[in-house]
């Protein structure tokens, strides 16, 4: 029945392995045909987390309402899934890991993309902060509520390892027990870099297709120039209409492969035999080589000039810090304005002096849709964004 043994048994020696897990917070007996990790990427699937990141921002989806030609945060992250398999497959990883950690890096996400994050830390100065992948964990540990034994997911060590080892912005008691080692597993460090390949690279697109990044700003792109002179060369009679969609493909393709390339290559170098040697490492090993390094670093920057300081961001950046600075403190000083079930929470909470992360937590569940509705029941109107 344990067919998953034996797919194992082809991995690579410092690959996850279910069977070497390091077990969950609360014992379980075995499926008879799931792994552990297959089974954390189901109970990820299954969260209200997980169906939220449907109406939550990446970068366009709310901003201009123009229907749904670009990205929300659900489809950024199937993406990253996608990406993160297949380099981990050419690695030699474990798949059902990867593919689990890659579903669950963005569901601590609040509303109004990352801006949302940064609008919300500063509300939490005075109470420990807010990051994004360290609220990942809060929800897998505590927040998500749909087993009779156990709050949250209980999820396996290799998964919630590499959520914890992703954050480090703020202190959580919750990752107390991964801080006798540096690193994650190899599948975690795959998932941190296919994040941004899958980002940078679809920004881009969703940038183009919206008319934010033009013609003339792509000169000063080195990756999409050298991705043009290749679907040129490869296709010349090539309709302009699918020499995004191909350049695209070419951005992606090189980085993963780079990745891919250079990965095996460190690992090589340093010897590594053992998951065990992987988490101690001085360094993390999956990586880009120099030079790709530098094209990726140089995307990024494209990016921030010419699509997440446009002026239109900005504009829905104030907004959101609007929205959500005002929700955050009616809900703090008006606490019977909560639905029961948080309004409970909220006042046991309050006796250990914790009702501030709980506004926290329910904020930064919200959707973008759902957090327009809230401010306009609340307060009448609503700054449409």
């Amino acid at each position: 029945m344990h067919s998953f043994g034996e797919y194992e048994a082809r991995l690579a020696p410092f690959a996850a392995r279910s069977a070497h897990s390091r077990g969950r917070a609360f014992p379980e007996p075995e499926h008879p045909y799931r792994s552990p990790f297959q089974r954390d990427r189901d109970r990820i699937i299954h969260s209200s987390a997980f169906r939220r990141l449907e109406s939550k921002t990446q970068v366009y989806t709310h901003l201009y309402q123009e229907g749904d030609q670009f990205r929300k945060r659900l489809t950024h992250t199937l993406e990253v899934a996608q990406i993160a398999r297949s380099v981990s497959r050419a690695l030699g990883l474990n798949e059902d890991l990867t593919e689990a950690i890659a579903l669950v890096h963005d569901i601590g996400h609040a509303p109004f993309g990352h801006k949302g994050q940064d609008i919300l830390h500063d509300l939490m100065h005075d109470g420990g902060g807010f990051e994004h992948n360290t609220q990942a964990l809060r929800i897998v540990c505590n927040i998500e509520n749909r087993y009779p034994e156990f709050r949250g997911l209980n999820l396996t060590y290799e998964l919630r390892e590499a959520i914890a080892k992703k954050g480090h912005r703020m202190t959580e008691p919750l990752k107390a027990e991964f801080e006798t080692h540096p690193h994650c597993s190899l599948e975690g460090q795959v998932v941190d870099l296919c994040d941004p390949i899958t980002y940078t690279t679809h920004d881009l697109d969703d940038g183009i297709v919206n008319g934010a990044i033009t013609a003339d700003m792509l000169r000063e792109c080195e990756l999409w120039n050298e991705g043009v002179a290749w679907t040129r060369a490869k296709y010349p009679a090539i309709r302009e209409s699918l020499l995004r969609p191909q350049v695209v493909r070419y951005i992606i393709n090189e980085q993963a492969t780079d990745l891919i390339t250079q990965t095996h290559r460190n690992i090589e170098e340093a010897g590594i035999a053992t998951i065990d040697h992987i988490r101690v490492f001085p360094r993390k090993l999956a990586g880009f080589s120099p030079l790709m390094r530098d094209k990726h670093s140089g995307l990024k920057k494209f990016l921030q000039q010419n699509m997440y300081d446009h002026y239109r961001v900005k504009r829905m950046e104030s907004h959101a810090r609007k929205i959500i600075t005002e929700l955050f403190n009616v809900f703090l000083d008006q606490p019977e304005l909560f639905p029961p079930g948080v309004r409970s929470h909220f006042d046991e909470e309050k006796k250990a002096g914790n009702e501030k992360r709980i506004v926290c937590d329910y904020v930064a569940g919200m959707t973008d849709s759902f957090a327009q509705d809230e401010y306009q029941k609340l307060f009448g109107h609503s700054p449409k964004i």
